[in-house]
């Protein structure tokens, strides 16, 4: 039986190392993101003493079809948030269809699906953007008026090459490694020319030590940034500020969704709703019958 479990044990070990290089390799996936799929596998079915091992997804042969029982691991994490248990659950599930399309007779069990409260998107105001700015060192300038200007995620930033430009256009490679033309603004294309005229890159358009710099820098730089006009921001709300400002500009929703490198308009649409909720916040406002009944 104790062998039964470690032979079963390093095969998982080795399906989650193949799991990852294919997400890595095949799919295009972040850093960010392998690093937390790696870490729910590991938790979920490896990482356990002894006096835990019943905490772990339960795995049995049941006709030709092994089985991965859920419950045990779904009563240990029952207490994080729902959103957090959502993203582990998902993992889980992406990991299994692997092992289908590979061929393997994988059957989830326990796998119920937990509603997640849907919240809107927190963009920054151009006012608030344009105050940090101005305080802004020209470097950190340059990445904040990217993320603002481009609507990028911090993982296409982060691999930004300098082939990748081109005379009023920037190619970048998004989720799967799609790759979409974005325009670049013309004082923005004129600051990256000043900052590349300036520094020795090999690769990546933004290089320490001959790498690229990392996701945790970059995001780092938007946090300083933005900390001088007292107010905490993350790259993803200058996507957010992006893409509603976009919209509420009247840009066309399918527009925004290429341009964001949306898989889905109905991705998109979030921002819409955004729009609606704006509009309702600033009518509550303003109507004289709103206040009627306070």
């Amino acid at each position: 039986m104790k062998t039964d479990s470690t032979t079963m044990k390093k095969q998982i070990n080795n399906q989650i190392k193949e799991f990852l290089k294919y997400l890595e390799e095949i799919r295009g996936y972040s850093d960010l993101t392998i690093k937390s799929y790696d870490e729910t596998l590991r938790e979920a079915f490896l990482n356990h003493k002894e006096s835990e091992a019943a905490k772990n997804i339960e795995i049995f042969q049941e006709d030709k079809n092994r089985i991965f029982n859920l419950m045990p691991y779904r009563i240990k994490i029952a207490s994080l948030n729902s959103k957090t248990i959502s993203k582990k659950l998902s993992a889980i599930r992406s990991f299994a269809k692997y092992l289908n399309d590979k061929g393997e007779r994988v059957v989830v069990r326990a796998d119920d699906s937990i509603k997640i409260a849907k919240t809107l998107p927190k963009p920054i105001s151009h006012k608030i953007i344009t105050e940090a700015l101005l305080l802004a060192e020209p470097f950190e300038r340059l990445i904040v008026t990217m993320f603002y200007a481009l609507g990028v995620r911090i993982s296409e930033l982060a691999s930004l090459e300098t082939k990748d430009l081109s005379q009023g256009w920037i190619r970048v490679f998004g989720k799967g490694s799609k790759q979409r033309d974005m325009p670049l603004l013309p004082m923005l294309e004129e600051m990256l020319n000043d900052y590349l005229s300036l520094s020795k890159q090999k690769k990546f358009i933004f290089e320490k030590n001959g790498e690229k710099l990392s996701e945790n820098s970059l995001r780092y730089i938007v946090i300083k940034v933005f900390k001088r006009v007292n107010i905490k921001v993350s790259p993803h709300q200058l996507r957010h500020s992006y893409a509603t400002e976009l919209l509420n500009n009247n840009a066309p929703i399918a527009d925004v969704s290429e341009l964001l490198g949306h898989s889905s308009m109905a991705t998109t649409q979030i921002y819409t709703k955004l729009g609606s909720a704006l509009k309702q916040k600033n009518y509550d406002k303003a109507h004289p019958l709103c206040g009627a009944d306070k």
